[in-house]
């Protein structure tokens, strides 16, 4: 350790072993003192037996390259350590070596037989390290060893020597491109790797050695759409931008219908277009419609491009802001134009990160807003320029501003414009102000203002802001001159007092350009400026003689000597341009014997019409550059881009990504993987081939099988369920069919009284209910018949005596209301048993969960709802509708509790006539004691805040054994916090309480299926939930699907083209927030479920009722 201290006391510090070295203060003269000595110290050091003096040597050196201090004067001292027995110096070794192997080429070849044994050495670590080492000496000698070495690195064992591998590619080829084939062969080899740790390299050396060979990718796509979740997060950014330019040239365009309906479509008339080209453009327009007519085809998805997309959008919420940017990009580039608004709030996410961030992202939305202005909108306010933000960022934020500004927002914007223009940032100032003008120029109602606002900016005190205004200006009044006379006469006041060249240039060309509108001020204003002709700048002097020569030609009386006079101070002028364009215009203008034939026209040219000019964005035409590449930031094509291809006319063939292995393709292996996983009764791995993509929020558009987000334990338990579906789905189709074919002929002699159709339905379902329970214990159900006379019951027994007779809670349930209901009466063993039920449902809190017959789902808000339905037209008449026992009820008090008097409650799904906003509760009183109840009525409602009450008027007498029933509004703020309050009679009160399910929250709302469809592409995004599902074996029909849904939730069918989908649409009562569900069905029982909600804890509530309606 005596070498250690000694190079401690040297360096000036005290630090003992293994702590950092610090630089001397450059004042102690330390920075003219040779380092020799020290690094003497660290060739002993490295000279030395001991490993641990070995060791401190090497973290010392690394630290000094990490400082960025040169340490390759070390490098025979250290290169002779490649052979240490330390694994720790080994590795260090081997990093120091990385970093000056190629500066030290002789040196390191001198080792190249230690590296070969590293290669073989027992760690992976140090493998992989003698892999880098030996592909960073740039030597074209050892390009064979270096072949030799990458192959078998792909074969190795550990996935981490196979990555390094794929990192040697690049260097190899660019050392020597003649070894493209042999790479090309390792590429496709590690492109079949499974692991996540080497797919990002190894796609990241296919780009660079043979981005042109796509049919490498074709049988490893979906591999990489399913890994791509796990990849690291530079490998993402690679993988999504190899696959963004793989997918343009495998699938088509999504929008290609929109896209011909552009082109052909004829848009609006052309800017300068004449009115006689009116006619020959309509013929046109009619023309071209035709042929886009006859191109449009339906546009069906492919499944690998769905599959895409479907894997990348979780990607949006990662911390990495370059993965964000290229899922943002591959969205832009891929996605149908309804579901890139998914990217907007990513997009603006990361404008909270550092400035270098923002720029690129503004970079890209302002791109982006020029085509899909509508997504940005509902973010304008997250686009407003904060003081502290660089200028570069301020002026990309008032682009975007620009571009997404129209006629119901440009008053807002135009108000934060003004703002702007306050500020001490000069060039943000006149960057405001030409936006403005291109506000001005956009849109046509707001032209007038803008111009009078930038009027009164011509009277500021800060010159470049008049200076810019007068150029936009100048630019707006070319579009209309002949109503802003004055405003050309207020400027020309401006030439005494503003001096910045460009705005006195503006306003000479705006005077001469309309001399005949201000004829008086026009030679004046001549008459000024050639007395200070010799004075000005080059560009104003050019404009004084266009306005000579103008003037010259409308009004020569009064400025024939001016105009001589200043072509005569031209003629001698020290710029050529100026002697130039003086001596052209005199040969022009002034009439003489040698004038050639042009001096006829001259009027022509000088004052020909000029169109206006047009203000464009910058970023028009930058979408020809892949979003998020440094040539669209650049906007001009950087080394190494590689185009976007255009989308294929004809789809290329999906077949090419079909894998033989059948474990690599879950989406096409649902059934055998799942049999498999059931027969071996392996744990399933993280993201399973199986399973749905769990979280209600984040499973967006999960079709297919592969998982994106994290597994949840119910999923794992419902699995087993779920093969056992799967397995027999065709037998349970049959089965269904038959069922609903018996049902409909049950259902044709619907003329019948409620009461018998509503009978006959409950003994068919007690006749199912033994099918349905066959796995539950016997012992259960006995225990439950005995304990008549237990006060208190478990809740598992509870559930399973209401799952075993439904049909007679519902009966107690509509007795009151129907008295009719207790002459259908069973045997006295029925009624026993009914008591008993009854008894063990006394103290049940939460309400039975009931099977509704075929026409219990009807009420009248939905009877035109259901005309596409296999009913009758009898089911369908509103007086055979019995609400009262149709609709669910609730307990509000248990007799036990209310001395005698139980009430129950349900959602009548009526309008609430005195308040729209409330929900209407019928709540039905049931007086079971011997004793009248008088004075029914609420007291102390205890609300969240925003609910209201309507409170159901007082009964005054209830008696004994008598019924009654109310109706109450409640406006529950479109949320399931419960409303409280106390149920008071003549002698009690009862503390009570109302909560409401989400689906009794919304009003079926009639809409039609283009209606539907364009509403949903609005709420797409966080606004969109989506979950996959097994349908229960009784709900695999159209007609079942849809009686379980309109159970659930409170909503209305959407009439649909295809019988795969069923739709349904509703608002929510308070808010009248739209609500959008969708269930797609597909083979074997499986189906997807999307609900489009505005407000997302609905949407979230509303698909756990309804999928828990729809696999029960």
């Amino acid at each position: 350790m005596s070498t250690s201290s000694a190079f401690n006391d040297e360096k000036g510090g005290s630090s003992s072993v293994g702590e950092p070295e610090y630089g001397h203060d450059p004042a102690s003269g330390g920075i003219f003192s040779s380092d020799y000595k020290r690094h003497d110290d660290l060739k002993e050091m490295l000279d030395s037996n001991k490993d641990s003096l070995k060791l401190e040597a090497m973290k010392r050196i690394v630290a000094m390259i990490a400082r960025g201090k040169n340490a390759s004067d070390l490098f025979p001292a250290v290169v002779k350590n490649v052979a240490c027995k330390n694994i720790e110096v080994k590795k260090l070794v081997y990093v120091y070596l990385v970093r000056y192997a190629e500066e030290q080429q002789d040196l390191a070849l001198l080792s190249i037989s230690t590296f070969q044994r590293g290669l073989k050495d027992p760690n992976q670590l140090i493998r992989a390290s003698a892999l880098r080492v030996l592909s960073s000496i740039r030597v074209t000698i050892i390009v064979p060893i270096m072949m030799l070495a990458i192959k078998e690195a792909a074969s190795d064992m550990s996935p981490y020597v196979r990555k390094t591998a794929a990192h040697a590619i690049p260097k190899l080829y660019s050392l020597d491109p003649e070894q493209k084939d042999q790479l090309i062969e390792v590429i496709e080899k590690l492109l079949a790797d499974k692991t996540t740790l080497v797919a990002g390299s190894v796609v990241m050396a296919f780009e660079e050695v043979c981005p042109e060979r796509i049919d490498l990718i074709h049988k490893n796509y979906r591999k990489l759409c399913n890994l791509l979740i796990d990849v690291e997060e530079w490998g993402q950014v690679v993988i999504i931008n190899m696959l963004t330019r793989y997918a343009r040239t495998q699938f088509l365009n999504p929008n290609i219908n929109e896209s011909l309906l552009e082109e052909g479509g004829g848009g609006d008339k052309k800017f300068y277009a004449s009115d006689e080209d009116e006619d020959e453009d309509e013929e046109k327009d009619k023309k071209a419609e035709a042929v886009t007519m006859a191109k449009r085809k339906p546009y069906v998805m492919d499944p690998d491009h769905r599959l895409l997309l479907r894997n990348t959008k979780p990607l949006l919420q990662s911390r990495n802001a370059a993965v964000v940017m290229a899922v943002a990009q591959l969205y832009f580039h891929l996605a149908p134009k309804a579901e890139v608004g998914v990217i907007a709030k990513a997009l603006v996410r990361l404008l909270r990160s550092h400035s270098e961030v923002q720029y690129v992202v503004l970079q890209n939305v302002a791109t982006m807003t020029i085509k899909r202005r509508g997504m940005f909108e509902p973010y304008l306010k997250s686009f407003y320029i904060r003081s502290t933000d660089p200028t570069q960022i301020k002026i990309l934020k008032l682009e975007v501003l620009t571009n997404l500004a129209n006629e119901t927002n440009i008053s807002t914007i135009l108000r934060e414009f003004q703002t702007y223009i306050k500020s001490m940032d000069k060039d943000f100032v006149a960057a405001t102000i030409q936006a403005i003008g291109r506000c001005a120029t956009n849109i046509g109602e707001v032209r007038d203002t803008c111009l009078n606002g930038l009027v009164q900016l011509l009277s500021n005190r800060d010159e470049l802001v008049v200076a810019e205004s007068v150029v936009v200006i100048k630019k707006l009044l070319q579009m209309q001159p002949e109503k802003h006379s004055d405003i050309i006469k207020h400027m020309a006041k401006l030439t005494d007092n503003i001096q910045v060249p460009m705005a006195r240039a503006s306003i000479l060309w705006l005077i001469g350009e309309y001399c005949e509108h201000v004829p008086k001020i026009a030679p004046d204003v001549l008459r000024k400026m050639a007395k200070s002709f010799t004075n000005e700048e080059d560009i104003v002097k050019l404009q004084i003689i266009n306005l000579a020569a103008k003037l010259y030609l409308t009004n020569s009386k009064q400025t024939k000597l001016l105009t001589q006079y200043v072509l005569n101070l031209a003629k001698y002028d020290q710029n050529y341009d100026i002697r130039d364009r003086a001596r052209f215009i005199r040969q022009l203008i002034v009439p003489t014997e040698k004038s050639g034939a042009l001096s006829k026209y001259a009027k022509k040219l000088f004052l020909a019409l000029k169109p206006a000019p047009v203000l464009e964005s910058p970023f028009k035409d930058r979408d020809h550059f892949q979003l998020g590449s440094l040539s669209h930031l650049l906007n001009a094509k950087a080394g190494g881009y590689q185009e976007l291809p255009d989308w294929p006319e004809a789809a290329p063939d999906p077949s090419v990504r079909n894998v033989e292995v059948k474990e690599s393709v879950p989406e096409w292996t649902k059934c055998s993987s799942r049999e498999k996983r059931k027969e071996k009764k392996v744990e399933k791995p993280f993201y399973s081939d199986s399973e749905g993509e769990s979280g209600a929020t984040e499973s967006a558009d999960s079709e297919s099988d592969s998982a994106s987000g994290s597994e949840s334990g119910s999923e794992d338990s419902r699995s087993g369920s779920e093969s056992d579906e799967s397995k027999e789905a065709s037998e349970s189709e049959e089965e269904e069919e038959e069922d609903l074919k018996t049902k409909k002929n049950k259902e044709k002699p619907l003329k019948k009284p409620v009461q018998e159709s509503e009978s006959e339905q409950s003994s068919e379902e007690e006749v199912r209910k033994p099918e349905r329970k066959s796995k539950q214990s016997k012992s259960d159900s006995e225990s439950e018949s005995e304990s008549e006379s237990e006060s208190e019951s478990s809740e598992s027994e509870s559930e399973d005596s209401e799952d075993s007779e439904p049909e007679l809670k519902k009966k107690k349930k509509g007795a009151p209301s129907k008295p009719a209901f207790k002459a259908t009466k069973k045997d006295n063993k029925k009624e026993k048993k009914e008591m008993s039920l009854l008894d063990l449902d006394d103290f049940e809190p939460a309400p039975s969960p009931q099977v509704t017959p075929v026409n219990s789902f009807l009420s009248n808000s939905l009877v035109t709802d259901l005309e596409g339905l296999s009913l009758s037209d009898s089911a369908l008449m509103p007086a055979t509708i019995a609400p009262s026992s149709a609709l669910k009820s609730y307990e509000l008090l248990h007799r036990i509790t209310g001395e005698g008097l139980s009430v129950e409650y349900c959602f009548s799904r009526q309008p609430f006539i005195t308040d729209a906003n409330m929900v209407a509760v019928q709540v039905h009183f049931t007086n079971n004691s011997t004793s009248d109840t008088k004075s029914l009525h609420m007291e102390d409602v205890k609300l969240q805040s925003g609910m209201r009450v309507k409170e159901f008027p007082e009964i005054e007498l209830l008696p004994a054994g008598e019924t009654a029933t109310a109706v109450m509004g409640i406006d529950f703020c479109d949320s399931t916090q419960t409303a409280n309050f106390q149920l008071c009679t003549h002698t009690r009160k009862f503390f009570v309480s109302i909560q409401p399910p989400v689906g009794e929250l919304m009003r079926p709302f009639f809409m039609t299926e283009n209606e539907f469809k364009k509403e949903q592409g609005q709420l797409m995004g966080m606004n969109e939930i989506t979950e996959k599902l097994i349908l229960d074996v009784k709900c695999r029909n159209e007609h079942a699907i849809v009686q379980k849904v309109t159970t659930a939730a409170n909503l209305s069918r959407v009439p649909c083209g295809s019988d795969k989908e069923c739709r349904f649409a509703g608002r929510t009562v308070t808010s009248s927030s739209l609500v959008l569900v969708t269930v797609a069905t597909k083979d074997q029982g499986a189906a997807q479920l999307t609900v489009n909600c505005e407000k997302m804890v609905i949407g979230t509530m509303l698909v756990k009722d309804i999928l828990l309606a729809l696999t029960q």
